[in-house]
C-alpha cells in the first residue's frame, strides 16, 4: 500500500494539471484495492474509429445492460430503412397509445400526434425520448416486434455477439443485454455506413415551439474535438455513454458502462479521450490489439442498481445529476460514490481541466409537429390537462399543490415561481402557454392562498434522460 501512495505522489508531480482527475482515480482505485471492495470493475473501452485498433480495455466483453444507449441500434435500423427506400425522413409517423404510455424519460405527445421520422429521430437522439423509440420502431418496422427482431438481426449482421434486445428505448429489461466491444462495433457502424449523418449524434439542443431541451451527452461544447454520440441510464446499469471525438485526422470511440453518476461518467470519458489523443502516455496497461480480439465473457450483467439507487443514497440517481452523487451527510455513500468522491468526480472539479465551456458549435435545432410543409402549433400534440385544487382543510398547515412525482410530498410555498422546476410544470406551461385560471373555490371553504404569477418557462434542462423513480428509468 505504501508503494502505491509513493506512486500516486510522483505521477501527481509528473503530469500535467490536466492529467491531475486520472492520477486521483488511480489512487482511488488503490484504496478501494485496499478496502476490499467487493464490485466488480465496470467495463471500459477505448478505440480508433478508423482503424478498431482497441487503446484501452477492461471488461470490455462483459455482458451489461445497455439502457438508452439501445436507441443508437434504433438509430441505425431507421437510417437503413431510409438507405433501402422503405421510409422517407419526411414520412409521418403516428403517436400510438402504446408509444405514449412509455415511461420517461419522453416527449409526453398524445396518441394520435404525427411527426416526420427526421423529428423523431432528433428527439430520440437529444431527449433520448422512449415514446419517440416506439414511434420510430412501429413507423418504420410495422410494429415493435417486428423492429426489435430487425434489431437483432443487425447486431447479429454487425457481429455483435454478445447483444440481445426486447424493446428500443433501452427500458429495463432482463434480457436486453450488450458488451463495450459491441457498442464500439455499433458505433463505428454507425460512422462509416452513415457518414452524410453525422450531425445526428453531435446536436447540442433542440427547440420545439419555446421550449429548448439541451442533450445529455455533456461532452458536446464541452470537451475539444467531442462529436456525438448516446448516454443511457437505468439503475441497474448505471450511468453509461458511447462518445466520440475528433482531433485533427484522428477519431476515437470512448465507452463508459456503470459510470456511479452522469458527472462522472463525463469526466472518464474525457480522460480516456484524452489519453487517446496522447499516444505517449502510458500509464495504462497494454490492451487487445483489435475489437476482434475481444472475447464475451458470458455470464449474467452485474446489477448496479444497490450501488446506483439504492442504501442510504438520499436523492435517486437520475441522468441528469450533474452533483448529486452525495447522500444528505455529505460523505459518500456507496462503493460507487467512494469511487467517484475519492477520484475527485464530486461536480466541483469537472475532470480538471478538460471539460471546459466552448462556444455552441450550433443553434439550438427545431423541431416541430406534423408533416414538414405544414407544421402544427407544438401544444397541439399535448393532451389537455385539467387543473382540480382542493380546499384547505380547517387547521391543515400543509401547503396546497400537487405531490412531486419523487417525494411523494407537496412542494412548499413559492415565492419566486422561477425557482420552480421543470417537473412541476403543467404541459401547457412548458410550451410557454399562459395556464387556465383555477375554478373559483366554494364560499363555505376558506379559498386557498394565490400563488404569484408564473414566469413561462423558456429552456428545459437536463429534465431526465433517464430519471424519475428507480423503475421509470429511460435513455
Amino acid at each position: 500500500m505504501p508503494d502505491l501512495f509513493r506512486l500516486s505522489v510522483r505521477l501527481r508531480a509528473a503530469v500535467s494539471p490536466a492529467r491531475g482527475a486520472l492520477v486521483r482515480l488511480l489512487s482511488a482505485t488503490a484504496l478501494l484495492c485496499a478496502a476490499g471492495a467487493s464490485v466488480n470493475a465496470a467495463p471500459v473501452l477505448l478505440v480508433e474509429a478508423d482503424t478498431g485498433r482497441v487503446l484501452e480495455q477492461q471488461d470490455a466483453g462483459k455482458p451489461w445492460y445497455p439502457a438508452s444507449v439501445t436507441k443508437l441500434m434504433t438509430v441505425y435500423v431507421a437510417l437503413n430503412a431510409v438507405k433501402e427506400g422503405r421510409i422517407s425522413f419526411d414520412s409521418l409517423l403516428t403517436v400510438s397509445p402504446l408509444a405514449a404510455s412509455q415511461q420517461p424519460s419522453k416527449m409526453g405527445f398524445k396518441p394520435g400526434t404525427q411527426l416526420t421520422l427526421e423529428n423523431a429521430l432528433r428527439m430520440l437522439m437529444v431527449k433520448s425520448a422512449n415514446d419517440m423509440a416506439v414511434v420510430i420502431a412501429e413507423g418504420v418496422g410495422g410494429s415493435m416486434p417486428a423492429f426489435v427482431e430487425e434489431m437483432n438481426d443487425t447486431a447479429e449482421r454487425l457481429g455483435m455477439a454478445g447483444t440481445h434486445y426486447n424493446n428500443p428505448n433501452g427500458l429495463p429489461d432482463p434480457g436486453q443485454i450488450t458488451t463495450a466491444r459491441d457498442l464500439a462495433v455499433l458505433a463505428r457502424a454507425l460512422i462509416y455506413h452513415f457518414p452524410e449523418q453525422e450531425t445526428l449524434f453531435r446536436i447540442p439542443a433542440m427547440r420545439l415551439g419555446k421550449v429548448v431541451y439541451r442533450n445529455y451527452n455533456r461532452l458536446i461544447d464541452r470537451y475539444p474535438g467531442a462529436d456525438g454520440m448516446k448516454t443511457g441510464f437505468i439503475c441497474s446499469a448505471g450511468f453509461n455513454l458511447v462518445a466520440t471525438a475528433t482531433r485533427g485526422n484522428k477519431r476515437l470511440i470512448a465507452v463508459i458502462l456503470g459510470a456511479p453518476s452522469a458527472v462522472a461518467r463525463t469526466e472518464q470519458a474525457a480522460m480516456l479521450l484524452e489519453k487517446g489523443f496522447q499516444p505517449s502516455w502510458s500509464i495504462f496497461a497494454s490492451a487487445a490489439p483489435t475489437l476482434n480480439s475481444i472475447q464475451d465473457t458470458g455470464g449474467e450483467p452485474t446489477d448496479m442498481k444497490p450501488y446506483i439507487c439504492g442504501g442510504k443514497r438520499k436523492e435517486l440517481a437520475s441522468e441528469n445529476e450533474d452533483d448529486a452523487i452525495f447522500g444528505a451527510s455529505g460523505t459518500a455513500t456507496s462503493y460507487a460514490t467512494q469511487a467517484a468522491a475519492a477520484a475527485g468526480f464530486s461536480g466541483k472539479n469537472p475532470g480538471a481541466a478538460l471539460l471546459q465551456n466552448l462556444p455552441p458549435s450550433m443553434p439550438p435545432v427545431d423541431v416541430f409537429i406534423g408533416p414538414k410543409n405544414a407544421p402544427l402549433p407544438p401544444e397541439s400534440a399535448f393532451p389537455a390537462e385539467e387543473k382540480k385544487p382542493t380546499a384547505a382543510k380547517p387547521g391543515d398547515k400543509k401547503a396546497h399543490g400537487t405531490a412531486t412525482a419523487s417525494t411523494g410530498t407537496p412542494p412548499k410555498p413559492q415565492g419566486n415561481a422561477a425557482a420552480r422546476p421543470n417537473a412541476t410544470l403543467s404541459n401547457s406551461e412548458k410550451m410557454g402557454l399562459k395556464p387556465q385560471p383555477a375554478p373559483a373555490p366554494k364560499p363555505a371553504q376558506k379559498p386557498a392562498q394565490a400563488s404569484a404569477d408564473k414566469p413561462k418557462p423558456k429552456t428545459q434542462g437536463n429534465g431526465q434522460d433517464d430519471s424519475a423513480p428507480a423503475q421509470k428509468p429511460g435513455g
